[in-house]
């Protein structure tokens, strides 16, 4: 089937297109599923993998964040600190940059709840503490062992990120393992925050665990096991929403309103 296209209007007029293509284990398909695209930070419930691998005694709080796109919020930040103190590390180790316009130093970015959980990883198996980040490393040995081939390239807070089809990344999302499904559902708000999409889409379909990434990505999985990625081809995640909307059904989806500067509804995206 063709590609899902979302509609961009102002008043009466359409002013942009996007297309979404969709691919699932359980073989609902839209647009291209071959289509090749990075990981980015969909991929992070698998980057948390070796966390989990080294204790038995994560609370859900800790493995949610590992998880997380945050949006610097309390609960958000004082979970990134209990993981950093399970390391015992500080906010100086984390290897990522600031991000401008966001508190909290380089706790306030949006991945140190996953570049936390790699150094407590670190300090659980003994391995050097640094450059985590480094492909040759022994976390992202195993990490990029789980994800399979593909092109290994640098994310935008500098780990490994892997490409491939988004069918195949709808795969890898089943293999999540089940104590990581179970504290991104009890946490969702830790995993994303406030407007988020994946948050909000946890919290429209209970049972389901979702995790965006950049560049207009969305995985999901659904309380069946079944799979499923979302990519604006375009890049720009404003698509999102109104495709997941239409093909999960979630009726609060499916129009997202445009506003002006004074909050003024001037258009709609669906």
């Amino acid at each position: 089937m063709d590609a899902i296209r979302v509609t961009v209007w102002r008043g009466n007029t359409v002013e942009a297109t996007h297309l979404v293509h969709v691919a699932s284990t359980g073989g609902d398909q839209r647009g291209d599923p071959g289509l090749v695209c990075h990981f980015r930070s969909s991929m992070k419930p698998l980057q948390a993998v070796p966390l989990v691998e080294s204790y038995n005694d994560l609370t859900d709080d800790e493995i949610a964040i590992a998880c997380a796109s945050h949006e610097a919020e309390t609960a958000q930040i004082e979970a990134v600190r209990v993981l950093l103190a399970r390391a015992e590390a500080t906010e100086d180790d984390l290897e990522l940059g600031l991000q401008p316009g966001r508190p909290h130093g380089k706790l306030g970015h949006n991945c140190s709840g996953k570049h936390a959980g790699m150094l407590a990883a670190c300090h659980a198996n003994g391995w050097p503490t640094h450059p985590y980040r480094d492909p040759a490393h022994p976390l992202q040995r195993r990490i990029l062992e789980l994800m399979g081939p593909g092109d290994v390239a640098a994310d935008g807070c500098g780990v490994p990120t892997v490409a491939m089809p988004i069918e195949r990344m709808a795969q890898v999302f089943t293999m999540i393992p089940p104590r990581i499904v179970e504290a991104m559902l009890a946490r969702s708000d830790l995993v994303g925050g406030s407007r988020a999409d994946d948050t909000d889409l946890v919290l429209a379909l209970p049972g389901w665990i979702a995790k965006r990434g950049a560049e207009g990505l969305l995985c999901a999985l659904s309380p069946d096991g079944v799979g499923w990625a979302f990519k604006v081809a375009d890049g720009s995640a404003r698509a999102l929403r109104p495709a997941i909307g239409q093909l999960l059904g979630i009726d609060a989806f499916r129009r997202v309103p445009v506003h002006n500067s004074i909050g003024e509804t001037v258009g709609s995206i669906e």
